[in-house]
């Protein structure tokens, strides 16, 4: 004979595995952003113009197009 069913006892048991893969979830998507943000910070450090001897004057400058006269934003892009 089988046994009568427990519904308490399956529906707690898929509540544990829910949340079980959540916090597995987040846990890869947090060490994503930590990856991204160490990423970030060592690019951050070649292109930032203090650290390059760039001033905001020759940043300005490749700004604007010498062909047409206007100007573009790279900033942006």
């Amino acid at each position: 004979m089988a046994f009568k069913p427990n519904y308490n006892q399956q529906r707690a048991e898929r509540n544990r595995a829910k949340e079980q893969k959540k916090a597995e979830r987040l846990q890869r998507r947090e060490e994503g952003v930590a990856a991204r943000r160490a990423g970030d910070q060592t690019d951050s450090d070649q292109t930032d113009p203090e650290l390059t001897g760039q001033d905001d004057a020759d940043v300005q400058d490749d700004a604007v197009s010498t062909e047409t006269g206007t100007k573009t934003d790279t900033n942006n892009a």
